[in-house]
Parts: structure tokens; C-alpha cells; sequence
């Protein structure tokens, strides 16, 4: 398969499933306060998941370069159903990021990897152990964490945030599970484009939500709006590739979750490059949740170690 030989580049297999998910999730920890950024400046939850979709479906379509077996007709449906979840998924973690933190939004997104593991033995037939029950308390109290208060004060948009999170993290656990399982049959140069081609499609019914045509988006968020939606293209490249190469989706998932402290350390450290107000919060709720970011990876890392 071209597509392993072009993601190897003399990388192991079990060291590319930790290589690749940690860079994508550094990637992504960038991308979401680009892409925050960009939705302070009056982008809009339905114009920012219409333009970073059509971006990202631009850049999955080099992947058609790789080659593939023929497209088979009647299998259509299964990059179909993959894209839905993919849309769903979409829509739900542009809202967790508008409406509320990044520090809350991206750390509840890590729970994907723990609705992979309980979706891995019903769909791809791979048992999980009992250590998956430990796991999951660990993340309700992660996310317990991440709902602390600091001197009376709350975080922005919580229960909204851990809703769609909650959403964008099921809907993306099908999504990875059904790669691996379809992946090998289609090819990564096949499977992965016709997703993304399929998602951008959908992403066309947003423009009837439109508050304002794409002409009325303010020229400087633009460029934030561009840049955000060509870092989430490329990390989505570099994860996407991975879990249909080389499947082993529940491990992928533990470094990818990564994101979630990694986004906590950039909201703290550089998050006022981008004009995020987060670290104004207080440092005893950013400590509170790097505390339950911490905990979610704990929980990642029980289950599969």
C-alpha cells in the first residue's frame, strides 16, 4: 500500500501509532485557538465549520495521488456514513469552541479514545478488559475537574461545552473505528478523500444558516479563519492516515488525547498571542483543569497499558 509506504518513512508501526497522533495533537492544539481566534472576530459557528471544511476536503484530496483499488459503487455508503459522523462531529467541536474554553473543550474531546475502546469489540470484534470501567471513572472525575471554580467564578458556557464535546467525542469514536475497519479494503488514497469530498457536500445545507454572506467576514479574520481551518486539515491528514494504515485506533487515541493538556499548556503560556482571554481566569482554575486533563489522560493510559 502507497499510503504506508509514504507515512513509514522507516518508522516502525508501533512507533508511528505515537509518533504521528502526538504530532497531530500539537497541531490541533494550535489550530483551536487559531480557529477561536477567528471566531471572536464575528466568523460564526456556521461559516467557520462551511470554509474549514471545504479547506480541509482540498487538502484530503492530495491523497487521491496515492492511488487505490477501484472505487466500488455499492460500497459508497460506507465513506457515506463515515462522513455523517464526521459532520456531526464537526459541528459539535466548533460549537464546544465557540461557546465556551478551549482549556474545557479540548480535554472532554480526549474521551473519544474511551467510546473507542468500548466501540472497538461491537464493531471491529477486538476485546477490551475490565480495566475500561476504571478508566471511565477516571474521566467523569477529569471532567469534574474542568468544572471547578475559582473565587465564585465559572467557567464560560460549561454546560454547553460539555455537551457538544460530549457529541463531537462520540460522533468522532465512530469515525475512527469505522476508518480502521473499512480502511484496509478501500486504501488510504481512496477511502479518506471520497470522506472528506462527501462532508464538504453536506457542509453546503450550512448556507441557509448563514448569519451574513461569506463576503461579510472581516478581513482579518480571514486569515485566522484560513490558517486554523489549514492546521485542523493537516492534523486530520496526519491522524486520519494513520488509523487507516495502521489501524490499532485505542492506542492512537491515547497520544492524540494528548491535545487536551497540551491545549491547557498553550492557553497558559502563549494563549495571549492570540488575544485568548483564558488565562485571565485565574491560575487556580487553569491548575483545577490541567488537574482533570490529567486525569482524562489517565484514564487513556489504563486503558490499554
Amino acid at each position: 500500500m502507497r499510503g504506508r509506504a509514504v507515512l513509514s518513512l522507516g518508522v516502525p508501526p508501533t512507533l508511528a501509532t505515537i509518533i504521528y497522533p502526538l504530532i497531530a495533537a500539537l497541531v490541533y492544539a494550535f489550530g483551536a485557538l487559531v480557529l477561536k481566534r477567528s471566531s471572536e472576530l464575528g466568523v460564526g459557528l456556521w461559516r467557520t465549520t462551511f470554509v474549514a471544511n471545504f479547506i480541509v476536503a482540498g487538502l484530503f484530496s492530495l491523497l487521491w495521488l496515492l492511488g487505490g483499488p477501484p472505487i466500488e459503487k455499492e460500497l459508497l455508503w460506507q465513506p457515506g456514513v463515515i462522513a455523517m459522523c464526521l459532520f456531526v462531529g464537526q459541528i459539535s467541536q466548533f460549537i464546544a469552541l465557540e461557546k465556551g474554553d478551549v482549556s474545557v473543550a479540548v480535554p472532554v474531546f480526549g474521551l473519544k479514545v474511551i467510546l473507542v475502546a468500548f466501540l472497538t469489540p461491537f464493531i471491529i470484534g477486538e476485546a477490551v478488559g475490565l480495566k475500561l470501567w476504571g478508566a471511565a471513572l477516571l474521566s467523569v472525575i477529569g471532567i469534574s475537574f474542568l468544572n471547578k471554580k475559582d473565587q465564585g467564578k465559572r467557567p464560560r458556557g460549561l454546560g454547553i461545552t460539555l455537551i457538544a464535546g460530549g457529541v463531537g467525542a462520540i460522533s468522532f469514536a465512530v469515525f475512527d473505528v469505522l476508518v480502521q475497519k473499512w480502511g484496509p479494503h478501500w486504501g488510504v488514497g481512496r477511502l479518506l478523500p471520497c470522506i472528506f469530498w462527501i462532508n464538504a457536500l453536506l457542509s453546503c445545507g450550512l448556507v441557509f444558516r448563514f448569519s451574513a454572506p461569506l463576503s461579510a467576514i472581516p478581513k482579518q479574520a480571514w486569515g485566522w479563519l484560513t490558517g486554523g481551518s489549514l492546521l485542523l486539515g493537516t492534523q486530520s491528514i496526519i491522524f486520519v492516515s494513520t488509523l487507516a494504515v495502521y489501524g490499532k485506533a485505542t492506542s492512537a487515541n491515547i497520544m492524540y488525547a494528548s491535545r487536551g493538556l497540551l491545549s491547557v499548556a498553550l492557553v497558559w503560556m502563549i494563549g495571549h498571542w492570540f488575544a485568548n482571554t483564558e488565562r485571565n481566569l485565574g491560575a487556580g482554575i487553569l491548575r483545577w483543569r490541567l488537574a482533570g486533563a490529567l486525569m482524562m489522560m489517565s484514564a487513556i493510559v489504563l486503558v490499554v497499558v
